[in-house]
């Protein structure tokens, strides 16, 4: 049992109904004030929005005693560069799965608001402009998804219900009740045929750049790219030369770089629909995130194995060997 530690959380404790008891909790939202002495707190819960890795590069350091960092994120990557400030034994824990539902959806948005082409249409309203033009359908196309995690599975069901021929790409080929999962060695000759790509791939060192320019020469003109997964995965620049060249389509949740500076061409330029990185944050979140981090401390109450551990730090002699690499973004998506 855990008797007695404290638990920093992002959201007021009298307003998460049904925590466990025997736990001392604290309110913190990754502002500079502190609830309490960072020695003190063992169970730390990062604040639910993006730079939290600004935050946590600052605290770790002062939390020696953390045994859990708990992120409201389905992906680490962010966390890498300061794995090195966990105290020996500690472990980093992930949200994979709460985010399944919303960044499918958005996914799916962003793939038919491109088909349909309503950021043209935005544009032409905001001119008070009236002209129709032909749009493209979702019916009987080619998608392959790359990532055949918690997202790229969401995806792929929504997208069957619009009468796709959806493709799943993973690291390696299996099967599953869903169908064929190609590896990611048969991308290359997956691609000519894909009249839509959708990227749900965690970013590792193997999918960083994954899309470079040879991947996109390989898509067929007028095909569609969606992004919701990292934008280290795309070549932002040789991106840009295909739209520009009116050969792709893209729409982005996620860039590189990220967040996107004003002036950027992403912003502006004909052909790309940019959002920013909000696939995961709707009116459902707080209770998705709610729920789990409940079910996640009743386990760290009495001492049971925790929900999606990507990283538990090394002891001191054993400092500098390779970290436990679990999945960086979703649960088996990984492509490479």
């Amino acid at each position: 049992m855990n008797d007695g530690k404290t638990v920093w959380l992002p959201y007021r404790p009298e307003r998460v109904p049904r925590l466990p008891e025997g736990l001392s909790y604290r309110y913190w939202d990754g502002s500079a004030s502190l609830p309490g002495d960072p020695r003190e707190v063992s169970f730390l819960v990062g604040p639910p929005a993006t730079g939290s890795e600004r935050v946590f590069a600052h605290l770790l350091p002062r939390a020696v005693n953390v045994e859990v960092v708990q992120l409201l994120s389905s992906g680490y990557d962010h966390m890498v560069p300061l794995l090195d400030l966990l105290p020996a034994g500690a472990r980093l824990a992930t949200t994979r799965g709460v985010h399944r539902e919303a960044t499918a959806e958005l996914a799916v948005a962003l793939l038919l608001a491109l088909a349909r082409g309503l950021g043209h249409y935005a544009r032409r309203q905001a001119a008070g402009d009236w002209r129709p033009v032909t749009g493209t359908t979702l019916v009987g196309k080619r998608v392959v998804v790359v990532g055949y995690g918690a997202v790229g599975a969401a995806v792929a069901a929504r997208l069957g219900a619009f009468g796709c021929e959806v493709v799943l790409v993973a690291r390696t080929a299996r099967t599953t009740p869903a169908g064929r999962v190609h590896g990611a060695a048969e991308l290359s000759a997956l691609l000519p045929t894909a009249d839509a790509v959708v990227l749900c791939a965690p970013l590792t060192e193997a999918t960083r750049g994954m899309f470079g320019a040879a991947q996109l020469a390989l898509l067929k003109d007028g095909a569609l790219l969606v992004n919701v997964a990292r934008g280290e995965l795309l070549d932002t620049a040789a991106a840009l030369r295909e739209v520009r060249g009116g050969r792709l389509r893209l729409a982005l949740d996620v860039t590189d770089p990220e967040p996107l500076p004003e002036g950027h061409p992403l912003w502006d330029l004909p052909g790309v629909l940019v959002t920013p990185h909000v696939a995961a944050f709707t009116d459902a979140f707080p209770q998705h995130s709610v729920d789990f981090l409940r079910r996640q401390l009743d386990r760290f109450a009495r001492g049971a194995e925790l929900d999606n551990v990507v990283h538990t730090a090394a002891y001191a002699h054993e400092r500098g060997r390779a970290y436990e690499h679990g999945g960086a973004h979703e649960a088996g998506e990984r492509v490479a």
